[in-house]
């Protein structure tokens, strides 16, 4: 597993992920998402949704070079197709997981 979404599964254990299409969109528009992380296989439709609300409350947000299985099961789940990170401290370690 990558160092990214070994952080992102640290996130989830500390509560710091909304996850789930829905669940980010809600902490995107009530200004609780600091990031908003999408699977490379998300739907045209999804990912453009997320990525224009994300765009329009000033949220950063990108698509992963992980598919939805990958990121679900970094996250303890089945599969998802995006999540967003809620504290600061985790994009920060996302970054830096991102370029080593």
């Amino acid at each position: 597993m990558s160092r990214v979404l070994g952080v992102l599964g640290l996130a989830r254990r500390a509560g710091a992920l909304a996850i789930g299409t829905n669940s980010v969109l809600e902490a995107v528009r009530k200004g609780k998402a600091y990031l908003v992380l999408i699977a490379s296989d998300a739907s045209e439709n999804t990912a453009k949704q997320l990525l224009d609300k994300s765009a329009f409350y000033k949220i950063p947000a990108e698509r992963l070079p992980f598919g939805m299985l990958e990121l679900g099961h970094a996250i303890g789940k089945d599969h998802t197709v995006a999540v967003a990170v809620l504290q600061e401290g985790f994009v920060v370690s996302y970054t830096k997981a991102c370029t080593t």
